[in-house]
């Protein structure tokens, strides 16, 4: 059993016995990581799952930032004091089953929508994705255990392994990237301008070396004193401030200008999703966005943007519907909404997607994009041909995928990039390879998941692709959180998350393209190249 919890292992034991003055001089921080390393096995499991709660604290809306810091100064001190790879991992697991558990509960919401078909659901899919998403930090404490680094190398390997692991996470199979731990510095404008180099991987990667730094504390050294172990800390602090500083003298220099002649209107007219697609609710909810729309004086708006799915008809195929929409598009200008669209080939097998269309006054369809990210499990289903159990959105058929991003041309307008509900999480994917839009327009209906962190977590993640693009945002949700955010961040205008309102606002200008519109995310697997050199060049100086 000493093996096991660590009381009886050899590096352990020397630690004691060097004492707290050669270990830094902070009697409190040695004093913690020891009962750390001798806590039993079930203890540790215990403390992980504590500590990934704690750190998805600094997550939106609460940004409790401080609890970065215990949090993965924790981790790593768990990971270190593993007496083998598989107790890593499951420190590692824990600690993600935790977090993810804390920061994702909110999808459990979605499934309380329809609740005689899904309500048996909702803690088992919360359970099982967060089980799912462990697997990530479980990888990454596993990296750290087999570098067998030591000291700031250690941290370093830390921090790049959590920020692959984030970015693993945000690709394999149909990727989640929500809630990487960057997003937590959406509380500081200032802060957030470093993702226009690096994207939001580069930010977490500079957060988790910070948070995880204190650790260092608790290092045997021989020469060790009070400065020499806190030096690391004190220099992340640093780098948090000159971060800060630049990203504020950007903000300060930069401030782009509106679009001449361009007055957009985004109506939330907040529908309860469990009346969204009611038989006897669906024109109700449709005659409201037009009663809200008509009713702004006329003159005062160029543009219309009604939220995602506001249309639940397939307005492609019903010119009669099309001409009724008609009345909602400004003289000159046009009416945007989401809608279903379905296939009209009735010979094939059906086909249905989730669209956008740009209407004008005359009803004539200027522009149409299909959803091409689709949500597993909630608008289709996996492994269709051997499953027969129902999506979580309306309807028997799945959506089908569109052909993937696209920058549209309407006129009155710049180009731009048209993003249906969670596809604007995805860094790095909100634009196609070919002309650069000129803003982006995000349409979702966070309905399903009612008053939780999701809305606001999904806002956050948005308003990260404005800065990296470089590109002005422009979101309208059905049950909020509606924003029109500017390249650099900022909002101009918001609803908030329940109400219903409307919104008026400009179109900022585009900025040029960023290092991160450039590079994607080649300049964050940089940063992690270069860091991973230096741990190299430290182990070949201490061998040589």
């Amino acid at each position: 059993h000493g093996d096991r919890t660590g009381r009886d292992r050899p590096d352990v034991i020397s630690r004691r016995s060097a004492g707290a003055v050669s270990r830094g001089g902070n009697g409190i921080m040695v004093a913690l990581a020891d009962r750390v390393a001798a806590l039993s096995d079930w203890q540790r499991s215990l403390l992980g799952f504590c500590l990934g709660v704690a750190a998805a604290g600094a997550l939106p809306p609460a940004h409790a930032l401080p609890l970065l810091v215990p949090a993965f100064t924790g981790l790593l001190w768990l990971i270190a004091a593993a007496p083998s790879p598989r107790r890593a991992a499951l420190s590692g697991w824990w600690f993600g089953f935790g977090h993810f558990l804390a920061a994702c509960y909110w999808v459990g919401a979605a499934l309380l929508t329809d609740p005689d078909k899904f309500a048996w659901l909702a803690v088992p899919a919360v359970i099982g994705l967060s089980a799912g998403l462990a697997l990530f930090p479980a990888l990454a404490a596993v990296l750290v255990f087999t570098s067998k680094r030591t000291g700031f190398s250690r941290v370093v390997v830390f921090a790049v392994a959590w920020t692959a692991a984030e970015w693993l996470r945000g690709h394999i199979l149909s990727g989640f990237p929500m809630n990487l731990i960057g997003t937590s510095w959406t509380v500081s404008e200032g802060m957030i301008q470093m993702v226009a180099v690096t994207g939001v991987y580069g930010l977490s990667f500079v957060t988790i070396l910070a948070a995880a730094a204190p650790a260092l504390v608790t290092e045997q050294r021989v020469d060790a004193t009070m400065v020499k172990h806190w030096r690391v800390p004190a220099l992340m602090i640093a780098v948090l401030a000159a971060i800060w500083i630049g990203g504020t003298v950007r903000l300060a220099v930069q401030n782009p200008s509106a679009l001449e002649g361009i007055k957009l209107l985004i109506v939330q007219a907040n529908i309860p999703q469990e009346l969204k697609w009611r038989a006897d609710a669906r024109q109700a909810a449709m005659k409201k966005h037009m009663r809200m729309t008509l009713a702004v004086p006329s003159g005062t708006v160029s543009h219309v943007i009604w939220p995602e799915t506001a249309v639940p008809y397939d307005v492609s195929n019903d010119p009669n519907l099309a001409a009724w929409l008609a009345e909602a598009a400004p003289e000159g200008g046009l009416l945007f909404t989401g809608a279903l669209r379905r296939d009209r080939d009735s010979a094939a097998p059906r086909r249905l997607w989730n669209s956008l269309h740009a209407i004008d006054a005359t009803g004539a369809l200027r522009a149409t994009y299909d959803k091409h990210h689709l949500v597993p499990f909630g608008e289709y289903m996996p492994l269709r041909s051997i499953m027969s159990a129902a999506k979580l959105t309306h309807g028997n058929i799945d959506f089908s995928s569109g052909p993937g991003a696209q920058t549209l041309q309407v006129p009155g307008l710049p180009p731009f990039s048209p993003l249906i509900c969670y596809e604007a999480i995805f860094a790095g994917r909100v634009t196609s390879d070919g002309s650069r839009p000129g803003w982006l327009l995000n349409v979702t209906n966070d309905g399903w998941f009612g008053n939780t962190a999701g809305p606001y977590q999904h806002l956050q993640a948005a308003r990260l692709r404005a800065v990296e693009e470089g590109l002005p945002l422009v979101r309208a949700a059905n049950t909020g959180i509606s924003a029109v955010v500017d390249p650099l961040g900022r909002y101009l205008g918001r609803l908030p998350l329940g109400t219903e309102g409307v919104l008026h606002s400009p179109l900022p200008r585009a900025l040029g393209r960023t290092p991160y519109a450039v590079l994607g995310d080649w300049t964050m697997i940089i940063v992690l190249i270069i860091s991973l050199g230096i741990v190299f060049w430290r182990a070949f100086r201490e061998t040589s």
